[in-house]
């Protein structure tokens, strides 16, 4: 298994990528569902706690493997077969996230985190055997701290209730320190084009599964409890912040900022906040369903902060990943965190906080298409003055 070229052209996902993200987003449906579930019995911080540990599990497993096959894809039999135990894995772990959640048992949850772990474990042993020097020791020391790390999520299972929180702490620092320590001497030759697609499609993914867990929520308040009337603001809100949050993530192309490993891995681990909170804003549009049409035992305030945090945190993720890099002056810069700081007082509006978080994110777009396009005006009539 050889690396391939980082300048390689016209590199895109392959179809098993997208079988691969597909999958995974089976079991980011699954943590939804049960943080849901959590927030409307009034169980929020337990909830949050829960979803962040179990998503961390989801989205690392991912991102390990996207970096991998961007660098090492060679698309053979043995490939193919190792990343569709990868894809089995998942499927292991998300039937085990609603026991996770309600009793905090997270054998079957640990269970298919390791056949995913131990599967990208044999991976890099084929590149160890393939290679030599700096990159064989890249490819052992990935193996290796990869096995040591899934020793330590032991630690889920054996340790007190009480401190698997910090269990889950120190073995995520770890893990997240595994890459760093691996490619200190040599670098994997990950294609930043091909990067950049793979998370753009994830976000698309994860997006889509916002949509569709939320028009679910709509469709059965309105079969069950006939309150079209009550639900059309929260659709309509949660649409323009879908609609907003696909517009402001993809408005420029992030390929040319990743140039070296210290800039792609800070894009990379930051993208935890943006899938996390991508998804809980589609578990929020539940929430806020459920306490419309009085199923959840929470207040309106409870209920529209499930919406516009994590719909503020996304915003905010997306601009310290993204936007700033492409921001000209601080007019552009502050648009989005001003956006983000609007979103959290539409929580305040009661049955209309959706809706108006909605219509605040849509002007966020608006409001950055016109400066854009006002700052490109200025630069060409600049450039023609200047011809002349």
């Amino acid at each position: 298994m050889t690396a391939r070229g980082r300048d390689e052209e016209h590199r895109v996902a392959s179809p098993l990528e997208l079988l691969f993200d597909l999958c995974f987003v089976v079991a980011i449906a699954q943590a939804g569902s049960q943080l849901v579930h959590a927030v409307a019995e009034g169980h929020a911080g337990e909830g949050i706690l829960n979803y962040a540990m179990i998503f961390f599990a989801i989205w690392w497993a991912w991102m390990n493997f996207s970096w991998f096959a961007s660098a090492y894809d060679n698309d053979d039999v043995l490939y193919r077969v190792v990343t569709l135990v990868q894809i089995a894995g998942v499927l292991v772990l998300a039937a085990g996230v609603s026991k996770a959640f309600a009793s905090h048992d997270f054998l079957v949850v640990w269970l298919g985190y390791a056949i995913m772990r131990f599967a990208m474990i044999a991976q890099w042993l084929r590149v160890a055997r393939s290679t030599e020097g700096a990159e064989r020791t890249m490819a052992l020391r990935y193996a290796g701290g990869v096995l040591l790390c899934q020793v330590g999520w032991l630690g889920l299972l054996l340790a007190p209730e009480a401190g698997r929180p910090w269990v889950f702490l120190v073995v995520a620092v770890a893990e997240l320190s595994v890459p760093v320590f691996a490619e200190k001497d040599f670098t994997t030759s990950w294609h930043p084009h091909h990067i950049s697609e793979r998370y753009g499609l994830f976000t698309i993914i994860v997006l889509g599964e916002t949509i569709a867990a939320a028009t679910v929520a709509v469709k059965s308040a309105v079969d069950e409890h006939d309150a079209l009337g009550e639900l059309l603001p929260i659709a309509a809100g949660g649409l323009l912040i879908v609609f907003s949050a696909w517009w402001i993530y993809f408005v420029v192309p992030i390929h040319g900022h990743l140039r070296s490993n210290g800039q792609a891995f800070l894009w990379g681990y930051g993208h935890y906040l943006i899938f996390a909170s991508a998804a809980a804003i589609g578990a929020g549009l539940e929430v806020a369903v459920e306490q419309t049409v009085g199923t959840a035992h929470i207040s309106a305030l409870s209920a529209s902060a499930a919406v516009t945090l994590p719909t503020a945190l996304y915003f905010l993720a997306v601009w310290a990943l993204h936007s700033r890099h492409f921001k000209v002056g601080i007019a552009q810069q502050l648009v989005l965190p001003t956006t983000a700081l609007l979103v959290i007082l539409c929580t305040f509006l009661g049955d209309w906080a959706v809706l108006a978080a909605g219509i605040v994110s849509a002007l966020a777009v608006a409001v950055g298409v016109v400066m854009t396009t006002r700052m490109v005006t200025r630069e060409a009539a600049g450039g023609s003055a200047r011809s002349a």
